[in-house]
């Protein structure tokens, strides 16, 4: 069955960075977009940055734009997040996600707390 599983959360002061990854299983990995959505305490859960199958570019947030990138390797099955010059708004739990068909799916999600 379809399977993410989100790493790389952590602990980090104002300005430094964390690396995420997702790690894909139980589908046709290349076929399909992936994105990183996070969700911090009593707000909505939004899209950060998503990334196309095959050829690998990104949308991300306004709010990311400029500090995040998002990258895939098809051959490894993984959808990276390089987070950099983190803000304490940056604190969320960060989610992995894929569509096929009619359904979505989640991973367990990855805690970034930025805080000095």
């Amino acid at each position: 069955q379809v399977q993410l599983v989100e790493s790389g959360g952590g602990l980090v002061q104002p300005g430094g960075s964390l690396r995420l990854s997702c790690a894909a299983s139980g589908f046709t990995f290349s076929r399909y977009a992936v994105g990183w959505y996070r969700q911090a305490p009593r707000k909505e859960r939004e899209l950060v940055a998503r990334i196309n199958s095959a050829r690998g570019s990104g949308n991300y947030a306004d709010s990311v734009k400029g500090r995040f990138t998002i990258s895939r390797d098809n051959a490894k099955n993984t959808v990276d997040l390089q987070m950099n010059s983190l803000k304490p708004e940056d604190t969320a739990v960060y989610y992995c996600n894929t569509e096929i068909g009619w359904s979505s799916y989640w991973g367990q999600g990855t805690q970034v707390i930025v805080s000095s």
